[in-house]
Parts: C-alpha cells; structure tokens; sequence
C-alpha cells in the first residue's frame, strides 16, 4: 500500500492550523523566522496527521532515527515521509518504507549541481534534453526520495547511485525500488518504496 498526496500552504491558516499540532511541532513551527516557513512546518505535520487518521493512526508516538528520518514507533507496519518546497508540501505513506520529495522546477537552477555531483549519463541526459532545468528536477526528486528511503538522506551521496528514466524508472544498481513521479504545476513530486501507484491525492483542506 502507498499513498501519496500534497497540499497548498497558501491555502492554510496559521493560527488555526498551529492550534492543531503537537507541542513538539509548536516548538519547531516557532523557531522559524518567517510565515512562509511557518506555514510549510505546520502543513507538513497537518497533512501528515490527516492521511494517518484516515489509515486509523491517531496517536503516533514519533521517534528519529540514527541520521534524522523520523517514524512512528507505536504503531506497526506504518511508515511515512514528508517534504515541503515553496509553497508546496507532501507526504507518503505506506506499509513498507518510504521515501518521498517535492521540490519547486526552478528555471534558474545552477545545472554544475548536476554535473559535479550526480552520474555522469545522469548530467549526460539532463543538458541534452529540450529542458535541462525541468530533467534536473526530475533527477532530483527521485535521487532524493531514494536517499529518504534508506534513512540516510544527504549521508548517502548523490553519486553513488544512478538513476535510470525509462519507460519505467529505476535503479542500475539492480536494487528492487518502485518509484512514482509527478508534475504538480510548477512543482515536481516524486516518491521511492516498494509500490507503483499512478494516484496522487490533493487536499485542499487539512482540518
């Protein structure tokens, strides 16, 4: 099983919103600096907390692991990753390990990124496609959710894994991970796991 949905901060209202979370989150929205990331933090964790409700999660107890992916410990068989870019937010759940990114399709973005730090046929393929910024995000969101999945995140380097976009995406590596990858207007979304899905939910409310 995997579900997969995202949600738009503008639509959200933070003071409402922020009376609806954790003290923990209270803690976490606080320490930002500006609305924009206080909305993404809130939003996360309420779109977090609504899909779990609907799998009959309602009261996660949340640890982090070794090198900060956070899962629940008090339930069984329910994993979760979530990401927030511009004014979007996402989140992933499945009964198998996941990982999942979104990230805003920046027209501007420095490609050397890609060519510094990702597989060679990787950056191969990104300059001499019609669009080399949005094949980079492509890369990138799916690079990134594999590196969620394992726990590792950045600990795990860019290059060290190759992505192959074909019909069907995969790892060269032989490594049996299912990946899904969507266009969400100016965004792109991806998630690795062990499950194919074509269905991304939108919510356009969180409580």
């Amino acid at each position: 099983m995997i579900r997969i949905a995202y949600y738009n901060v503008e639509n959200l209202d933070l003071k409402k919103g922020y009376e609806l979370v954790s003290d923990k989150r209270k803690e976490k929205i606080d320490f930002y600096r500006f609305d924009k990331d206080k909305r993404l933090s809130c939003g996360a964790y309420l779109l977090l907390q609504k899909m779990l409700n609907e799998e009959g999660v309602t009261k996660p107890e949340f640890k982090t692991g070794k090198y900060g992916k956070a899962y629940i410990c008090n339930y069984e068989d329910i994993y979760f990753n979530v990401s927030h870019s511009g004014k979007m937010v996402c989140c992933a759940i499945s009964d198998r390990e996941v990982g999942a990114d979104v990230e805003y399709n920046d027209p501007a973005i420095d490609l050397d990124i890609a060519k510094n730090y990702f597989y060679n046929s990787e950056y191969e393929n990104i300059m001499k496609s019609d669009n080399p910024s949005n094949e980079f995000f492509r890369y990138w969101v799916l690079k990134e959710s594999y590196m969620k999945y394992t726990g590792l995140g950045f600990n795990l380097d860019l290059d060290s894994f190759e992505i192959i976009i074909d019909d069907d995406i995969k790892l060269k590596n032989g490594e049996d991970i299912k990946f899904n990858l969507f266009d969400v207007g100016d965004y792109k979304l991806a998630s690795a796991g062990h499950f194919k899905t074509k269905k991304l939910e939108k919510y356009d409310k969180l409580y």
